[in-house]
């Protein structure tokens, strides 16, 4: 391990470095915000924003973790509103190049919060969405432990949380907390910026106990840090007990009020009226005004000697939490007030901050001399902090196609397990890099034969108790080597690690395929951190299912209606919706080709528990016929009957393609000739149909062999999900059109009786062909 650049035990001269380069880093962010709202023309007059109030009170922090603690290996997850930090400190390390200054949130400047694909300089993790960033060390853990354990290199290091307080409010890191395999985490450390402020206000009643006792009982090491060395001597003094009982005792807004006062109203307020004021007042009376008003200002968050203490302490065996307090604008001239949130510095204060820190408005980006002791500093620091590069290896080759071709009764969600278990024996090399994840539902969605073949993973091997029940199906067995990893019922916690195992490819250059798989509604649930990490470079497989109202005696509250439309919009995506076992085995392995590269992507599966005869796929026999119909597959549709002399189209989705097959026949013997189209990916689709208007580069073959001109008529659109989103097909050849599909929430009942409500039976695809035709 790398050691740190200054000594274990810092000398009054080097804390005083730390402190100069402190001074400079809260000037370098202010500057960052001021000019981009204050300097840069902005014609628009559109608010720029920045936070200059939430940086300040995590300055102390970021600077004592970057230039004393931080080693190569680890890697740190920063609040939103602290980006401008990041950059000031990779600028004074010469990671950022000044010119990139000027720009925060400038086109192809530097991005409003941290981001890893955004930015030019370094992230380690993307925030800004609250609460995921705040997590997202927690599965970069087990992300770098899995590695790891399969293929070694990813090495060891901390994964540090620097988050707001105002984050605690949110459920995905309570979910994350909680998790059982979260309390043998040593690596993991959050360090919470207390600040006790939100964006509008003080927060009255933070419950700083309730929250450290919620950590504790969850397993994590709590640290602290209150007070710095200048409150600390004051409570040392006569009167010092009651001033620090008073100060502990009294209201977030009322001691946020305090940080406003100057030493005469200070003397005023701090006795308050109860049975100790007259020790507090002749405490404060003998106090000169400078120390006491840096006193009431000189928390825990804010003291780097006691922010040396809690780093040192921490214990690598659990996670830690650390509580820092800090006054939110620290060193501004809006500290501790309630609406500094977004308040901005003018520029008499910001030459008085110059003033006060070593800075210059009028040459705000200057850097240390090259021969102070602050430069020698940070170019250790930079030195220290220097990764060796991981070279990305390919992924291993996939088959395009494995030769099966289903018969009999299957369904889609079936076919998952069974791709899974042929990819073991087909492409072995690939098969090692696919890693599995699911909340508490391996065996409900067809996963088990999967678990049963390679094993769960988990840091050390755990005895299975039910190795020998004879009646037992599903063997859990937990070893290093497995390849699935169970979490709890938290579909937030599943996306988060499913995007974490999908960067490994960039972070230690070991491609992952990972697969995470939950009910379908609840993809919406898992939607935001699933879409974010995607947006941070995460690429993974989500399979939803089962889906849609076919799954129907389950009822409305298990019955997704608009997560294929959520798939066709999501970017960085490509969604897929197979009606047969061999689309789904095709969709699965061009999915599985897209992932652990720099030009890859995610995919969303929707499946499905409905059993369908697998003779209506008419897989053709000839191999250059079926490699044809694999490629139409994997671009989006593919025709599954065609008529001489078409009267009338029917686009069918998913589990309802029987009924648009079966209205076809029925159709045909009323006189209405029907060409039946199979969509595999409306996603795919769309793209095809705006790369056609000239809007994004994408292919368009697909259109001209699936909805060729000559075979123009009016359309019928049918899936198990909402109907808008297959309604865009008629635009290909501007053909009336009808949309059918689902609007409403389900019931529970038999699969005829629920279609029948929606009206994807048969007789309602009829009806709308003959209204077409009429």
């Amino acid at each position: 391990m790398s050691s740190p650049a200054l000594t274990s035990h810092p000398s009054d001269a080097e804390h005083e470095v730390l402190r100069e380069i402190e001074r400079r880093v809260l000037w370098l962010s202010s500057a960052i915000i001021h000019h981009a709202n204050l300097v840069r023309p902005n014609p628009s007059g559109l608010k720029v924003g920045g936070h200059q109030a939430s940086s300040a009170s995590m300055v102390s922090i970021m600077t004592s973790l970057w230039f004393r603690h931080l080693r190569a290996q680890d890697r740190v997850s920063v609040k939103p509103h602290a980006s401008p930090l990041l950059h000031s400190i990779n600028y004074l390390l010469g990671e950022l190049d000044a010119s990139y200054l000027p720009r925060l949130r400038e086109f192809g400047g530097l991005q409003s919060y941290p981001s890893r694909l955004k930015d030019p300089d370094p992230a380690d993790y993307s925030t800004g969405s609250v609460g995921i960033g705040a997590t997202a060390p927690i599965w970069g853990a087990v992300s770098r432990r899995y590695v790891d354990t399969a293929f070694s290199g990813a090495g060891t290091g901390r994964q540090y949380s620097l988050v707001g307080d105002a984050e605690l409010d949110e459920g995905a890191v309570w979910e994350a907390v909680l998790d059982p395999g979260v309390a043998d985490l040593g690596e993991v450390v959050w360090i919470v910026d207390l600040n006790r402020q939100s964006l509008d206000r003080v927060v009255p009643n933070i419950a700083a106990d309730k929250l450290q006792g919620m950590f504790a009982a969850a397993g994590w090491q709590v640290i602290t840090l209150k007070y710095g060395s200048v409150m600390e001597g004051l409570f040392a003094r006569p009167g010092g007990a009651e001033l620090r009982r008073r100060i502990d005792d009294m209201a977030n807004p009322e001691y946020q009020r305090l940080l406003r006062c100057d030493a005469d109203e200070l003397r005023h307020r701090l006795p308050g009226d109860g049975p100790d004021n007259t020790a507090i007042a002749a405490l404060v009376g003998n106090i000169d005004d400078n120390t006491l008003v840096e006193g009431i200002a000189n928390l825990g968050g804010h003291d780097l000697e006691a922010l040396d203490g809690a780093f040192a302490s921490i214990d690598d065996t659990r996670p830690t939490v650390i509580f820092a307090y800090t006054v939110k604008g620290y060193g501004l001239a809006t500290k501790g007030h309630p609406q500094n949130h977004s308040a901005l510095l003018n520029d008499a204060q910001m030459r008085d901050l110059a003033e006060r820190t070593g800075g210059d408005l009028d040459a705000p980006w200057r850097g240390f001399p090259s021969d102070s002791a602050a430069h020698i500093l940070c170019q250790q620091t930079a030195e220290r902090l220097r990764r060796p590069e991981h070279a990305p290896q390919t992924p291993p080759s996939l088959p395009t196609d494995i030769g099966r071709t289903p018969t009999g009764t299957a369904t889609t969600q079936a076919a998952l397990g069974r791709v899974l278990l042929d990819l073991t024996r087909a492409a072995p090399d690939a098969a090692r890099r696919v890693v599995t994840v699911s909340p508490d539902v391996s065996s409900t969605t067809n996963l088990g034969g999967w678990v049963n073949k390679v094993g769960v993973w988990s840091p050390s091997e755990r005895r299975d108790w039910f190795a020998d029940d004879a009646e037992t199906i599903l063997h859990w067995r937990e070893r290093p080597t497995g390849q699935h990893i169970e979490l709890g019922i938290a579909e937030t916690n599943l996306v988060s690690l499913l995007g974490e195992l999908g960067a490994t490819w960039s972070r230690w250059g070991q491609p992952l395929l990972p697969i995470g798989v939950l009910y379908d509604p609840f993809v919406e649930r898992a939607l935001e951190p699933w879409s974010y990490s995607i947006y941070a470079g995460g690429q993974s497989i989500l399979v939803g299912t089962p889906s849609g109202v076919s799954l129907a005696p389950e009822g409305g509250a298990h019955q997704s209606i608009k997560t294929p439309s959520i798939g066709l919009e999501q970017p960085g995506c490509v969604t897929y919706e197979p009606a047969f076992a061999i689309d789904t085995e095709w969709a699965l392995l061009a999915s599985l080709g897209r992932l652990g590269k720099p030009d890859g992507s995610s995919s969303y599966l929707r499946l499905s528990t409905r059993p369908v005869d697998q003779t209506l796929a008419s897989v053709p026999v000839d191999p250059a016929a079926r490699e044809r119909r694999r490629r139409q597959v994997v671009a989006g549709a593919y025709a599954l009957r065609r008529a001489n002399n078409p009267d009338i189209t029917i686009a069918a989705m998913g589990a309802v393609v029987p009924e648009a097959l079966h209205a076809a026949e029925r159709l045909e013997q009323v006189g209405i000739a029907s060409d039946v189209v199979c969509v595999t990916s409306p996603d795919l689709l769309y793209r095809a149909v705006r790369a056609r208007q000239g809007h994004e580069p994408a292919d368009s073959w697909i259109l001209d062999q699936v909805f060729p001109s000559d075979r123009a008529t009016p359309l019928i659109t049918v899936l198990d999900g909402h109907p808008h989103t297959l309604s865009f097909l008629a635009t290909i050849n501007r053909v009336a059109t009808t949309a059918l599909g689902v609007t409403r929430f389900g019931q529970s009942g038999s699969l005829e009786d629920v279609y029948r409500y929606h009206g994807l039976d048969t007789d309602s695809i009829v009806r709308a062909a003959l209204d077409l035709s009429s």
